[in-house]
């Protein structure tokens, strides 16, 4: 009997996990087909600009709702960095996207460090100040930030489009709560063996951060990268414009008439960096999102 009963009570079981086995099987491809669909929808509009920027401005005119090119032409790249002085926006985005992200990560790490690791007074006043900090819009700074620019000589200058941007709220958040992560016992062992604060940094804590470093750079390089309204204000003469402003005046350089094409074509040269870096670095990020706790 009392095997009977044991088979009997282990048959619902079984038949319970067939049903579940069934269920994951029938919904496993509807996730897949909602996420494929997803991705195509979020994929749309970069076809349209990548197929207009190959495109003549009298084929967009007839057929603006066209998804690719009837002829394909880069007359729209060409023009771009030949008459429109791309190629000096291009050189100004990447210095001031390189500042950004060297300042984030240099001075982002040593915060972050500092604030997990190091037993100082003020480490949780700081902490909060950080914490505050995130919580204040830009705009609400924008003038005092424009004011220290201007006594500092730096107006329409790269150095001032990127000083704001150099040690953002959010890297010292991410950075420090990756470094919470990092075992205490690693850190006090190294220091046993007589190494130093700076040893311990650069040799132990950096090469462990890197998804949390990979997530700040594109993080800051994004930042950095979109960023339209600072460097219009700081950006005095066309020699100092990044690529969102650059674009912008590019949009407004014909008062009756607007190149599409010519458009689109920017809009590649400003997109394609972006997606490059993220693609080449997306596992990192995904590491160091999880390990911060961010959610």
């Amino acid at each position: 009997m009392t095997a009977v009963a044991a088979y009997q009570n282990a048959e619902p079981a079984a038949d319970d996990d067939r049903i579940s086995v069934r269920r994951r099987s029938l919904s496993q491809p509807l996730l897949y087909g909602a996420l494929v669909l997803c991705a195509l929808l979020t994929l749309l509009p970069f076809v349209w600009v990548a197929g207009g920027s190959l495109r003549s401005l009298d084929e967009i005119r007839s057929d603006p709702g066209a998804w690719l090119p009837h002829h394909v032409t880069l007359d729209n790249f060409t023009r771009l960095f030949r008459t429109q002085g791309f190629g000096r926006f291009l050189a100004n985005s990447v210095a001031v996207a390189v500042m950004t992200v060297a300042g984030n990560v240099i001075a982002a790490s040593a915060a972050g460090y500092a604030l997990a690791k190091l037993e100082f007074a003020g480490r949780r006043l700081a902490f909060g100040a950080v914490m505050a900090a995130l919580m204040v819009p830009v705009t609400s700074v924008f003038i005092t930030q424009f004011v220290i620019t201007v006594d500092l000589g730096l107006a329409d200058t790269l150095t001032g489009i990127a000083l704001p941007s150099l040690a953002l709220p959010l890297s010292v958040f991410i950075m420090r709560q990756y470094a919470v992560s990092v075992p205490d016992e690693l850190l006090e062992a190294a220091r046993i063996d007589g190494a130093g604060e700076f040893r311990i940094f650069f040799r132990i804590f950096l090469p462990l951060a890197g998804p949390a470093v990979a997530t700040i750079t594109i993080m800051s390089f994004l930042y950095s990268w979109n960023n339209f309204i600072w460097p219009l204000v700081v950006a005095q003469s066309m020699s100092t414009y990044t690529l969102p402003v650059g674009l912008a005046a590019t949009s407004q350089a014909a008062a009756h008439v607007t190149d599409y094409g010519l458009m689109l074509a920017g809009s590649i040269v400003v997109m394609l960096p972006v997606l490059v870096l993220f693609l080449c670095l997306q596992r990192y990020f995904v590491q160091g999102v999880a390990g911060t706790g961010m959610r």
